[in-house]
């Protein structure tokens, strides 16, 4: 169905994505055990994410301007690096935090060229008939990898310590670095010089304000984390614990991932005649898993809203990839996708911020339901735009097409 390119590409990311699954909760309990301070894990996290977020234009800029495979390749290589130097930290027992937290650094900067490269290089890989399928294909191996990453990294930091399952994380950014290296793509186009790293952000910004479809989207995806992460990550675990014990918060997780697993399989097999406009109105879904926690519904319940919440994320995710990588122009598109996930992550920490004075203002559960119905309608303004409503996707011959879509 794929091309070698593809399958290829497939693989190394599936290679890394296996890694990374087990990284957070390996990190988190590595530094927890080394330390034994809270605030140590948090100055680590905070330390990986501020610069990718500061960096993440000037990765779109540099994934347009030069050949994403190479982009894709050198930023494996110095994950890897940095990776292999946080195991050996932990593994020795040379516990830093201001070492630990310099090397986030490093890592947190290389994520900022390596997703706006991910978004860009799929068009020169698959055919435009192919990008709604391939998309699918590489959410079902992230979601896959959710499943079974963090189980994993649980196993091997009670048996033989974390700093070993962030040492096989670095492994599989070497390894998907190997991949990466020997997909054959075609050269770029030569690009016209440009005046520089300042041009070149001017430029995508005229692009991404350019076409309606996308800050309309994008606007709704800042609503969307504003009201969602937060909520999801603090507000989740709480009241699921006080209601139904701390077993059934992981139930509620794992039913998730099964959602977003059964999704990127199904959107793998069809295709979506107005990818946006089914995407929004599934994406309205994944607002039920706060929906269930507001109302206070019994585990199995919840269980059940947060699975049909994990099918909603899968296609507004899916549909969203594969409508800018149709219809934004491919010398631009890296940029496009930086100026996008910047302003819809900006909401994120805000959020997570917001949500505590909130919960004890008003009470997690008044909090989880409106934030879950606020999901729901954020998902669905977009639709208000025509833009939305009717952007459509290339005719794909042979592939089951939704007719409500």
């Amino acid at each position: 169905m794929f091309t070698p390119a593809f399958r290829g590409f497939h693989a190394g990311r599936l290679v890394s994505l296996l890694g990374s699954a087990m990284t957070p909760v390996a990190l988190a309990l590595a530094v927890l055990d080394a330390s034994g301070e809270p605030g140590d894990l948090g100055i680590v996290l905070a330390a990986q994410l501020v610069p990718n977020l500061a960096l993440l234009l000037v990765g779109g800029a540099v994934a347009d301007r030069w050949p994403r495979r190479a982009v894709l390749v050198a930023a494996n290589l110095g994950a890897g690096l940095t990776q292999g130097v946080v195991a050996a930290v932990l593994l020795t027992g040379h516990y830093s935090l201001p070492l630990l937290a310099g090397i986030e650094l490093a890592n947190g900067a290389l994520q900022a060229f390596t997703m706006p490269a991910l978004r860009g290089i799929l068009p020169e890989l698959v055919g435009p008939a192919e990008l709604q399928r391939a998309n699918a294909a590489l959410a079902a191996a992230a979601n896959a990898a959710k499943i079974f990453g963090p189980t994993a990294a649980g196993l091997l930091s009670a048996t033989v310590g974390g700093g070993w399952a962030i040492a096989l994380d670095a492994l599989s950014f070497l390894g998907a670095a190997t991949l990466l290296a020997r997909l054959r793509i075609a050269a770029k186009p030569a690009v016209v010089a440009r005046q520089g790293l300042r041009a070149d952000l001017r430029d995508g910004w005229r692009v991404f304000r350019g076409i309606r479809w996308v800050w309309v989207t994008t606007l709704a995806f800042f609503v969307i984390n504003l009201v969602n992460t937060g909520p999801w990550q603090i507000l989740g675990p709480l009241l699921t614990t006080q209601r139904s014990g701390q077993a059934s918060w992981g139930l509620v997780l794992s039913a998730r991932a099964v959602g977003l697993l059964v999704m990127s399989v199904v959107l793998s097999r069809m295709a979506l005649r107005n990818p946006l406009r089914a995407g929004q109105c599934a994406g309205a879904l994944g607002g039920l898993g706060l929906v269930g926690l507001g109302l206070g519904l019994p585990a199995p319940w919840v269980m059940a809203c947060a699975f049909l919440a994990g099918l909603g994320f899968t296609t507004l995710g899916v549909t969203w990839d594969t409508a800018v990588q149709h219809h934004v122009p491919n010398d631009a598109l890296s940029r496009v996708c930086a100026y996008s996930d910047l302003l819809s992550y900006a909401a994120i920490p805000a959020g997570q911020l917001m949500v505590g004075p909130a919960a004890d203002h008003w009470g997690g559960a008044a909090v989880a339901l409106c934030c879950g119905l606020a999901f729901a309608v954020a998902a669905l303004a977009p639709l208000a735009v025509r833009d939305v409503r009717e952007l459509r996707a290339p005719e794909v011959a042979g592939v089951p097409r939704s007719r409500s879509a």
